[in-house]
Formats: structure tokens, sequence, C-alpha cells
């Protein structure tokens, strides 16, 4: 491993020279640089690696101890490498200036040598036991990431197994979920971006898109007979069909053991509420306005969107633009005014993903 390195910038040789005699019969511990002037000291800053303290002087020619401190806060190296400035003035302002850039101390000329000697060497393991206290939290920091993305990506293939079992059970064609999320992500990334009211982060976007896939769960518990039927439900049957909804919270309520976590609050949300109408007149609790949550009125829409453009045993599949307007002209129910504008702002993205879909042809694999 290679030695630490000091380094002592004084334009004095003389005190270079005491500076120096400090850490005699420390040479296997210490490599030992001098410079004269701030220039040489940055010059060497730049080319060495392994420097642990700076003892600075202030008043230099060329370039002085401020402009080597200036120099080390824009290139942030003063949290890496501790500065004891070793200086004649005695002036407070320019000692309350040293400090505010960060230097670790101040000491004034004429100084003692084993004070100086002892004060570095303890500024010296301070720093590195910082450092490496910030390594280890690093360090650990990455792990814990790693495990949640290990558990996140887990989460994620169970989401999709158990909403492709829904789909299969429906006779869909298993791309349903992951066209919801899409749209739904899409969505969402507009009401942040021209919507900040709302407050809507990135972690909340990645949550509630994962959770759409969620939205229709409780239709693995909808009789076949109804799930299946080739052809439009009869008033009774659909009443049937709209328990999906609670049906889907009884098994997440059953299913999962965090309940405080908000991705669990995402899911029984988009699952209970995105047949809600902004007007009440929606199932299961025929909530309207604000009171039906953000994540299941997107959901709503980028559902009520693939349902429309997707073929389906009792129907054809709509258009793009028949679709769009649909929605937009409160044929397919009342949605919230801010929602309906990030619709109309996600228009153009909707209609690709459409199309992108039907060129690879999900439905013939």
């Amino acid at each position: 491993m290679d030695k630490q390195q000091i380094l002592i910038v004084d334009d004095g040789e003389v005190n270079r020279a005491i500076l120096k005699e400090m850490f005699r019969g420390e040479e296997e511990t210490y490599d030992l640089l001098e410079a004269e002037n701030g220039q040489e000291a940055i010059s060497l800053i730049e080319r060495k690696e392994n420097i642990v303290l700076i003892l600075l002087d202030i008043i230099m020619p060329v370039m002085d101890g401020f402009q080597v401190l200036e120099y080390m806060h824009e290139h942030e190296l003063l949290e890496k490498i501790p500065v004891i400035l070793v200086t004649s003035e005695a002036a407070l302002d320019s000692e309350e200036k040293a400090y505010s850039y960060g230097v670790a101390d101040v000491i004034h000329k004429p100084f003692y040598p084993h004070i100086v000697k002892k004060r570095s060497k303890n500024i010296i393991a301070l720093y590195q036991s910082k450092q490496d206290m910030q390594k280890r939290l690093k360090e650990q920091e990455e792990e814990l990431m790693e495990q949640h993305n290990k558990i996140r990506r887990n989460n994620e293939f169970m989401i999709d197994a158990l909403s492709s079992v829904v789909e299969f059970r429906s006779a869909e064609t298993g791309e349903h979920t992951r066209r919801i999320k899409y749209f739904t992500r899409i969505m969402l990334k507009y009401l942040m971006q021209y919507f900040p009211k709302y407050g809507v982060t990135q972690t909340q976007v990645d949550e509630i898109a994962r959770a759409s896939a969620m939205h229709d769960i409780g239709k693995i518990a909808i009789p076949d007979a109804i799930l299946l039927k080739p052809g439009r439900l009869t008033a009774d049957e659909f009443e049937v069909m709209k328990t999906h909804t609670t049906l889907g919270c009884d098994i997440l309520e059953k299913a999962y053991r965090d309940k405080s976590s908000t991705f669990y609050q995402y899911c029984y949300e988009i699952c209970r509420h995105h047949h809600e109408r902004w007007d009440g007149n929606g199932y299961p609790d025929h909530l309207e306005g604000d009171d039906i949550p953000l994540s299941a009125q997107i959901v709503a829409v980028a559902d009520v969107y693939d349902a429309l453009v997707s073929p389906r045993v009792y129907k054809s599949a709509y258009a793009n633009n028949q679709a769009y307007d649909m929605i937009m002209n409160g044929e397919c129910g009342q949605f919230a005014p801010d929602v309906l504008e990030c619709f109309a702002l996600a228009k153009v993205d909707f209609f690709n993903i459409v199309e992108v879909i039907k060129m690879f042809d999900y439905g013939e694999q």
C-alpha cells in the first residue's frame, strides 16, 4: 500500500523545514511533500492521490492560501483532505474566513512543533475514521438497495404472474396488464410535470404503475359462466362482475402482510376504486370528485382506453381516435378534468403504444 502523504505549503524554507522535522522517524508512514506557493500546492494536489493532510500558510507569492482553499472548495476536496492553516496572521476575520471554507484547524506562528504534530495526527485519524465510516455506510446502503431491488423484482414477478392468471382466465391476450402499466406511468408523468399541485414524485409514479397491475385481481373469484360469457352480461350478471373490485381487496387483505406500506395502499385503492366515476355514478362505493383516490382515477382512464382499443368476445376493437373521443366526450363515464387533460397530453403516446403492440401482434404469440 502506498504511504500517506502530508503536503507542507509555505514560502518560507525555514518554516517548511521545521514542519518537516516534526515527522522525523515516521518516514515509513508518511511521505512529506513541499510547495513554496499555492500554485505548486494545487499542482501536487492534482497529481497526488494519497494526501491525508495539508499544512497551509496564508501569505505566499504567486497564489496565497485562500486561493488554494477556494480551489479545494470548488473541487469538493475539503471533505476528503483536511487542512490546517499555519499562519502568522492573528486577524479574526482571516480566521473566520478560513473556517468558513471548512479548514480543520488554525494554528498561529510561532508554533510549538509537538502541538502541531499532535493536532495533525489527531485530525488525520479523525478524517480517516470519518471516511471509513462513510465507506461502510455506502457499502451497507448499496447492499440494502440490492436487497430492496431483489425483493422488488420478486414482487414484480409475482404480481405479473398473478395478473396473468386473471387474464388467461378471462381469455385475454396476456398483454392487458402490461399496457395498463405503460398507460398509467405515462399519465402520471404528465401529471407530475404539468400539475405540481398534486405533489406526485417519481417514487409514487413507479409504485402506482406497478400497483396498477393488480386492478382486476378480483376477477379470479368471478364464476367462469360470467367471466367467460361470449356476449354481453345481463343486469344480474353485471352486478356479480362488479364485485371483482371488492373481492380483489379481500384477496389483497389476506395475501399482503405489510398493510402499512404505500404500495399496498395503492394496490387497494386501485383494485377497489378503478371503476368509480367523477360524478358518483361508478362502483362499488359511488365515490365522487376528489374522494376517489388519484391512483384509481389514473388507472380508470388507462383501463377504459385499453378496453376500447382491444377486441373482446362481445365486440371489435375501436380505432384509437374513436376511443379517445369516447372518453373525452364522457361516453364511458365522467373523469376528473385534470386527469382528462393528462390523457389529452398523453394521446400520441397512447396511440403509439397501441400501434407498436399491433405491429408485433402479441395476440398471436
